[in-house]
């Protein structure tokens, strides 16, 4: 199977503007996709980075469920240290999607919730995933959270 045929399978559709696979799983499928900034059918995206493994993908989900996002979002608030290395991530982030075209409608805008907020935990694990560990402090600890996903084999 190639890999945009796991990608599909993952994600139970087509994938739409793939730019290249951006992380492999331990495993050995993608599990984040870097995405045009631009989709086929001319819809600015601004999630360039974007978690495909199912598993990964449902074990965030329940960290969102817990409201670690309001929990992360308040220490942003209280702690600046972790806020300035969000807003670093936050120009990674933009760097990384500026280097595969730029976008006039989402100029500025990069994912999650970004630099002031968090508003999903996907998007900062793919991250993190994706540019390295220490890119994105909040999605380093997401990734902590979820643990091994891959334990388990393949998804897909």
């Amino acid at each position: 199977m190639n890999d945009l045929d796991v990608v599909a399978a993952q994600l139970g559709r087509a994938p739409r503007g793939v730019h290249e696979i951006a992380h492999r799983c331990p495993c050995g499928n993608p599990d984040v996709v870097a995405t045009e900034p631009r989709l086929p059918d001319g819809t600015p995206f601004p999630t360039v980075f974007y978690l495909t493994c199912p598993r990964a993908a449902g074990r965030i989900g329940t960290l969102e469920a817990s409201g670690l996002m309001r929990e992360m979002t308040d220490r942003l608030a209280e702690d600046p240290d972790l806020a300035a290395a969000y807003a670093a991530a936050h120009r990674a982030y933009l760097d990384a999607r500026e280097a595969i075209a730029e976008v006039a409608e989402i100029d500025g805008i990069s994912a999650g919730g970004m630099p002031d907020r968090v508003k999903c935990l996907h998007v900062l694990a793919a991250q993190s995933l994706a540019q390295g560990r220490g890119t994105n402090p909040l999605g380093d600890e997401v990734l902590d959270a979820v643990g091994a996903w891959w334990d388990k084999g393949p998804c897909a």
